[in-house]
């Protein structure tokens, strides 16, 4: 897990993202966030279409962990890529 980057594009009101966010901080791993739903204009579109590379349907939370990208609140999948 060393070294990997980590980042979770997420909605501020959405349960699973928030949970997500938690798990990743109880692991005391690093990561970058963006709540998509706080965003605006030019930024907002131009951050969709970094997640539809990943998700192309646009769900939340995306997470990307190194090559690894799971869609949804899936702890186990989480840990896996993290290897925890």
């Amino acid at each position: 897990m060393a070294g990997e980057d980590i980042k979770v594009f997420s909605l501020s009101t959405c349960s699973h993202c928030k949970s997500t966010k938690r798990l990743l901080s109880d692991c005391t791993v690093q990561y970058d966030f963006i709540d998509v739903d706080l965003l605006d204009g030019e930024e907002r579109k131009a951050i969709i279409a970094d997640v539809k590379k990943f998700n192309p349907k646009c769900s939340f939370p995306t997470i990307i962990i190194g090559d690894t990208v799971i869609v949804g609140y899936k702890e186990d999948k989480i840990r896996e890529a993290l290897k925890l």
